[in-house]
């Protein structure tokens, strides 16, 4: 009989509670999802920009401003050029040319070109002649310049088409924060493509992701991957602008978080599609050059600092 009562009270308790409200309240949360209206697309839609976008540009000219900072958490500080001016040609499949100018008197700082395979970049004011392979990285802090390599910035300028054949995209959401009136800061959901390379001996691997905003439904950033996983080049897109009938970003900022350096282009002028000739792609050794060979560290003009 004690049971009995009990359970009975137990189940006058359990409904009298939240009808009297003690068991609920209401309170108020930081609404931190962003109010923007945002675009709904597919993953053949998304793929399908990245390739067209690819496809539309074959050749592109472009002036520029540039600031560099070289540093981070591993060095313990940080070193900034500022106000540099240059320009870069980039032709397809792999070509590129990118000259950095020195503030108010414009001599050349760097002048850097590369084929996809092989690249050079004569430093002036180092009387240095660099040659190297894109695919091997030897940092060197004492000579931060001779860390850029042409091929990190023409990955990052011109989206690579995807290749079906030898690549997977999969698709999906992530958010990134944003900040929108009155500096109040929210999270805006996204798309991201993830891109597989499929080919070679080691099998699939992580190649790239490609985020997209929701608002726009352009790439606002591309994280390029090595093999074993390490994010190696992160690049944001920002401020799109029409360069007739192309949407381009006018602002790109390239960080490489392994050699701890940053690289921003604000573009000044941008032409796309003109011809390009072989000899803008050829960049002669300056007489007198210490020549650095960074793929053999035992080279006796490798001037030891490799």
């Amino acid at each position: 009989m004690a049971l009995k009562q009990r359970l009975s009270a137990i189940l006058v308790l359990s409904v009298a509670f939240p009808l009297s409200g003690c068991l609920f309240r209401t309170r108020k949360v930081d609404q931190n999802i962003s109010p923007v209206n945002l675009k709904n697309a597919t993953k053949q839609e998304l793929v399908g920009y990245i390739n067209k976008q690819a496809a539309q540009i074959q050749t592109m000219k472009a002036t520029v401003d540039i600031d560099t900072a070289v540093g981070g958490a591993r060095k313990g500080r940080v070193t900034e050029y500022k106000e540099i001016s240059g320009f870069i040609l980039a032709r397809k499949p792999a070509m590129l040319r990118m000259v950095g100018l020195m503030p108010i008197v414009k001599n050349r700082l760097f002048d850097m070109v590369s084929n996809g395979e092989q690249f050079e970049v004569s430093i002036p004011p180092k009387n240095r002649f660099v040659i190297g392979n894109n695919n091997i990285v030897i940092p060197n802090p004492q000579q931060p310049l001779e860390n850029l390599r042409p091929q990190i910035i023409y990955d990052s300028l011109l989206l690579r088409p995807i290749d079906p054949q030898k690549e997977t995209a999969v698709m999906e959401d992530g958010v990134e924060p944003v900040i929108l009136d009155k500096g109040h800061r929210y999270e805006q959901p996204t798309y991201i493509i993830d891109v597989i390379e499929n080919d070679g001996p080691d099998g699939a691997w992580l190649s790239r992701k490609i985020v997209f905003n929701r608002s726009s439904l352009l790439p606002d950033r591309q994280m390029i991957y090595n093999k074993a996983g390490n994010l190696v080049t992160d690049v944001g897109y920002m401020n799109y602008k029409d360069y007739n009938a192309i949407l381009f970003p006018a602002k790109i900022d390239i960080r490489r978080p392994q050699e701890e350096y940053n690289i921003t282009l604000n573009v000044v002028k941008l032409d796309f599609n003109q011809p390009l000739l072989d000899k803008q792609f050829v960049l002669e050794q300056p007489p007198g050059a210490q020549v650095v060979h960074l793929d053999n560290r035992n080279s006796p003009d490798s001037g030891g600092s490799q």
